[in-house]
């Protein structure tokens, strides 16, 4: 069993989804960053009770041979869209996409499945492998 995998198990035992791992650098400081969701919403005592039960488990099981910080979070309202199941989920929400070429379109997410999707824009439907997609994320009108 992977790494990703046992983690998804220690989250799902609180009730929570794993979403995504990633490493990344601030101000020269290693994060190792694990990205819950949950219906309803991610709470920071929801937070601090996974970091209680997965920082022991990470100690024995270090994802990385360097020093890291673990920090446990919500991927937040506007969201990195990069795994399949990404997509998946976020079904019926506004989504923003950069395409190869540099294209950009901006959406209703009505379709994805494990080969694309399809965006519904203001110029018509849009359909995409997950290959032809750069970056993509969900996006709030904030207006």
């Amino acid at each position: 069993m992977n790494l990703e995998t046992q983690i998804a198990k220690i989250i799902e035992a609180n009730g929570a989804a794993l979403y995504d791992t990633e490493i990344v650098t601030e101000f020269d400081e290693t994060i190792f960053r694990v990205l819950v969701t949950k219906t309803g919403g991610v709470t920071l005592d929801l937070c601090a009770t996974i970091s209680h039960e997965l920082s022991p488990f990470l100690d024995v099981h270090p994802p990385m041979s360097q020093a890291y910080r673990l920090e446990i979070s919500s991927p937040g309202i506007e969201r990195k869209l990069v795994k399949p199941v990404h997509f998946i989920n976020a079904i019926g929400e506004k989504v923003k996409v950069k395409v190869a070429g540099g294209d950009k379109f901006k959406g209703v997410l009505q379709r994805a499945d494990n080969d694309g999707i399809m965006i519904k824009t203001k110029e018509g439907d849009k359909c995409f492998t997950y290959s032809e997609l750069n970056t993509s994320k969900t996006y709030f009108d904030w207006n």
